[in-house]
C-alpha cells in the first residue's frame, strides 16, 4: 500500500519542506514539497541520503549508559525507564544542591527549540543556549546594533536583485534550497555578484566579481567600499536622512580609509574597490550586502557585520524589491501565531549561568552564549553548573579545542546527549537517549514567515526502525519524572498541535492537503508602511548610544591582523553542499562522496617546500600535530590553508568515518577563550600550523 506524507527534512538545520512516499511500511521516496512554490521537486543530497540513514545500524539504537570512564566507549543499553531513572535521580541531587538553575541545555536553535525552551522553563532553569557562537552571533548582533533586531529580522529578495555581495557566504554550497534557487535566477537575470573570500569556492563560480582578499581584511575592505560610497555621495540620501542617525559619525570615522589604504590592507586594488562602488550606486536600492551566515571568524567580524548592516542602509534597499525585506509573520496578516509552549509556565527569575543577562547583556539572552557557559562549569561562577543537556548539538567538534572542552565537562554530574547520531559530544556523554529520525517522528508545529506567513507541520512518515523517541516524547517524559507534569500535559503530538493552535483559526486536519497553512491568500509586499526597526530611536542607528554606555563602541579603529608566524598558515575552513557539518560524515552514501579531508595550500607555498598534491603533510599547533594529505591548489590565499569541517572522528561507533582526516577544531589551540567581546562569536579563524610534509 502506498502513500505519501508531507513533512519537513531534518538532514541540516534549513528543514525544507518534503513530500515522502510510503510503501508498505518503508520509505521508498523523498523530494521537494512542490505545493511551495519556492521549492519545486528539488531536494538536496543529503536529503535524499535520509532514507538510508533510517535503515543504517551504526546510529544509537537504543538508550545507554556510560559504563566506564567518559569517552572510553562502554556502555550498556538499557531500557526507557532505566534511562530515565538514571537521569532523574542525578537530576534530583543537582537540583537538592545548588538548585534548578545549575542545569543547561544547548541545541543548534530553529523553529523546534520552542519545545526545549519550554521544558528548562518548566524545570526552572533560565539557561537554555543555542550553538550560534559558532555561527552567526556576530551578525546578529551586529544587526541589532545597528537596525535594533536579529539577523533573522531580515529576509533577502535575492531572485529580484541587482547586485548581490557575499562576504565568504559560500551560498551555493553551504546552502538553503530556496535561497540558491532565487540567487540563480538573479544570476540568470544578470545580476552583479560579488564575492569575497581567501578561497576560491562554488560560489566563486557563479560571481561577476571574486576577490581573493588577506584572510582576516574584510573589515578593512568594509570600510574602504564605505569610503567611497560616502565620498561621492553613491547612497541614498533620502532614505538616510529619514531612517537613519549617526551619518555624520561615520562619515568622520572612515575619512582616513580610503581605497588606497584599504589595498595596501587587503590586497585588492584601489581602482577595483572604486569600480564596484559605481557599480553598486547604478544597481541601488536594489543592492545586497550579506551581513554573514557562519560569521565566527576573527576577532573584528562584528565590526565587519556592522558595517555591512550599514552599506545595506546606505544603498536603500530596506523594504525595496530585491534588497532587504521583513519575513511577513501572522501579525502582518492581522492573524494570532502558534501559541508558545512555554506560555502558561512561570518565568524564571533565575541569573543566567553565561551572564547574557547581567555582564554581557548587549548579548541576546535567547540564543545565549556557549563559550560563557563553559566557563561558568570551569569555575562555578556565578554559580554552579552540574547537568548539561546536548540536543542534536555536537560542540565537541563545533567548538574549539576538544581536549580543553573534555576538562570542563568533566566537573559536570551529568551529561546527557539526546541524537540521531553518534557524535564525539554523545560518545562523552554520561547517557545517550536516540531521537527517531526526521522520516520516523513528528515534530511541533513552526511558523513560516515570508510573502504569504503561515505554519507547517512534520509528520511521522514511518515507524521507528530501533528503539528511539521523538523529542517531544523525551521531554514530556521527562517533565513527568521531574514533577513537572502540569506543565507537559500532552498524551500525544495532536495535544501539542492543538495547544499551538489555540488561538488561530486553522486546524490539525488543515495541514492534510499541502503539509502546511497559509493564513493569507495573496502576497504581502514591500511597503513603507511595515518599515519599524527596534532601536530606542526608531530608526537605523550608526551609532547605538545603549551599546557606547554599555562600553561597545560602534566605530572601532582598523587592526591589521596577525601574520602568519614563519613556516605557519592561517587555517581556514568550511563544508561542502553535501555535508552538514559532523552529521554526515558517516552517513551510509554521503561517507562515500565525502571521503576524507585533505589541506588546500597554495601552488607556490607547496613549491617551496617541496609538497606535491597529493603527498601528506604534518600540520602542528602548540603540541597537537596530525598527518593529511595535500591537495596543492592555485585556488587559496598564500597566507591560508584550508580543510573541509567535520573529519577526524575519534568516536569507533562511526565505523565509515572512524580516523579519517584531521579535525580542524582540534588545532584551534586557547581559541575556548578568545572571542568578540562586542559581538560573541568565536574567532574560529585565527588560529595558525606550521606544514611541512610528512616524515
Amino acid at each position: 500500500m502506498k502513500k505519501s506524507v508531507y513533512s519537513i527534512c531534518g538532514m541540516c538545520a534549513v528543514r525544507c519542506p518534503v513530500r515522502v512516499e510510503v510503501e508498505d511500511g518503508k520509505v521508498t521516496w523523498i523530494e521537494g514539497n512542490s505545493n511551495d512554490g519556492g521549492m519545486g521537486k528539488a531536494v538536496c543530497a543529503k536529503a535524499a541520503a535520509s532514507i538510508p540513514f533510517q535503515y543504517d545500524d551504526q546510529r544509537p539504537q537504543s538508550p545507554m549508559i556510560r559504563d566506564g570512564a567518559r569517552g572510553s566507549g562502554k556502555w550498556k543499553s538499557v531500557s526507557w525507564d532505566e534511562a530515565y531513572d538514571y537521569i532523574t535521580d542525578k537530576l534530583k541531587g543537582v537540583i537538592s544542591e545548588h538548585g534548578a538553575k545549575s542545569i543547561m541545555l544547548t541545541d543548534r536553535g530553529g523553529p523546534f527549540a520552542d519545545l526545549r525552551k519550554a521544558f528548562m522553563k518548566a524545570v526552572g532553569s533560565p539557561n537554555y543556549i543555542n550553538h550560534d557562537c559558532t555561527c552567526g552571533r556576530n551578525a546578529n548582533h551586529a544587526c541589532k546594533s545597528t537596525f535594533g533586531m536579529g539577523r533573522t529580522g531580515f529576509a533577502y529578495d535575492l531572485k529580484n536583485a541587482k547586485h548581490i555581495v557575499l562576504f565568504g557566504r559560500n551560498i551555493t554550497e553551504s546552502f538553503k534550497i530556496k535561497e540558491v534557487r532565487n540567487f540563480m535566477k538573479a544570476v540568470k537575470n544578470g545580476a552583479h555578484v560579488t564575492y569575497v573570500d581567501p578561497r576560491v569556492t562554488n560560489t566563486a563560480s557563479k560571481a561577476t566579481r571574486y576577490w581573493q582578499n588577506i584572510p582576516g581584511t574584510d573589515y578593512a575592505l568594509l570600510l574602504g567600499i564605505t569610503n567611497y560610497i560616502l565620498e561621492n555621495k553613491f547612497f541614498d540620501e533620502a532614505f538616510v536622512k529619514k531612517w537613519c542617525s549617526g551619518l555624520k559619525e561615520l562619515k568622520a570615522f572612515v575619512k582616513e580609509y580610503t581605497p588606497e589604504w584599504a589595498e595596501k590592507e587587503t590586497g585588492i586594488s584601489a581602482e577595483e574597490i572604486k569600480d564596484f562602488c559605481k557599480e553598486v550606486n547604478d544597481d541601488r536600492p536594489g543592492v545586497i550586502f550579506h551581513i554573514g551566515w557562519l560569521y565566527a571568524r576573527y576577532t573584528d567580524t562584528f565590526y565587519a557585520s556592522r558595517m555591512l548592516n550599514i552599506l545595506n542602509a546606505l544603498m536603500g534597499n530596506v523594504e525595496q524589491t530585491g534588497g532587504l525585506i521583513f519575513p511577513k509573520t501572522p501579525k502582518h496578516a492581522d492573524l494570532n501565531g502558534l501559541k508558545s509552549l512555554g506560555a502558561d509556565i512561570p518565568s524564571v527569575d533565575e541569573p543566567r549561568c553565561d551572564s547574557c543577562d547581567s555582564t554581557w547583556s548587549h548579548f541576546d539572552n535567547g540564543a545565549g552564549m556557549l563559550q560563557l557557559a563553559y566557563d561558568a562549569i570551569d569555575t562555578s561562577k556565578p554559580y554552579p553548573v552540574k547537568a548539561y543537556f546536548v540536543h542534536r548539538h555536537n560542540p565537541l567538534i563545533a567548538l574549539p579545542d576538544p581536549k580543553e572542552q573534555k576538562r570542563i565537562l568533566d566537573k559536570l554530574d551529568l551529561l546527557v546527549s539526546v541524537d540521531v547520531n553518534y557524535s564525539e559530544t554523545s560518545w562523552y556523554a554520561d547517557v545517550i537517549l536516540p531521537e527517531s529520525t526526521f522520516l520516523e517522528r513528528d515534530s511541533i508545529l513552526r511558523t513560516e514567515k515570508g510573502p504569504r506567513p503561515g505554519f507547517g507541520m512534520r509528520r511521522k512518515c514511518v515507524e521507528p526502525l530501533y528503539d528511539s523517541k521523538p523529542g517531544w516524547q523525551i521531554y514530556v517524559d521527562l517533565a513527568e519524572r521531574l514533577g513537572k507534569g502540569e506543565y507537559f500535559p500532552y498524551k500525544s503530538i495532536e495535544d501539542i498541535w492543538n495547544y499551538q493552535l489555540q488561538d488561530t483559526d486553522v486546524k490539525i486536519e488543515d495541514f492534510d492537503e499541502k503539509g502546511f497553512v497559509k493564513l493569507c491568500d495573496d502576497a504581502i509586499g514591500c511597503s513603507d508602511d511595515n518599515i519599524e526597526f527596534g532601536t530606542e530611536s526608531g530608526k537605523i542607528e550608526f551609532i547605538n548610544n545603549s551599546w557606547e554606555e554599555k562600553g561597545i563602541v560602534c566605530f572601532k579603529p582598523y587592526e591589521s591582523p596577525e601574520k602568519p608566524p614563519e613556516g605557519s598558515y592561517r587555517l581556514l575552513f568550511g563544508r561542502k553542499g553535501y555535508q552538514t557539518h559532523g552529521q554526515s560524515c558517516n552517513n551510509p552514501v554521503l561517507s562515500q562522496l565525502l571521503g576524507k579531508n585533505k589541506l588546500l595550500i597554495n601552488t607556490a607555498e607547496a613549491e617551496k617546500m617541496g609538497i606535491s598534491d597529493g603527498d601528506m603533510v604534518t600540520i602542528t599547533n602548540q603540541g597537537t600535530q596530525g598527518e593529511i594529505e595535500a591537495q596543492v591548489t592555485d585556488f587559496i590565499h598564500p597566507e591560508a590553508v584550508f580543510m573541509l569541517h567535520g573529519f577526524g572522528t575519534d568516536v569507533p561507533a562511526q565505523e565509515r568515518a572512524f580516523g579519517k582526516g584531521l579535525a580542524d577544531n582540534a588545532f584551534m589551540k586557547g581559541k575556548l577563550k578568545d572571542w568578540d567581546p562586542a559581538g560573541g562569536g568565536l574567532a574560529l579563524n585565527e588560529s595558525f600550523v606550521t606544514v611541512k610534509p610528512a616524515a
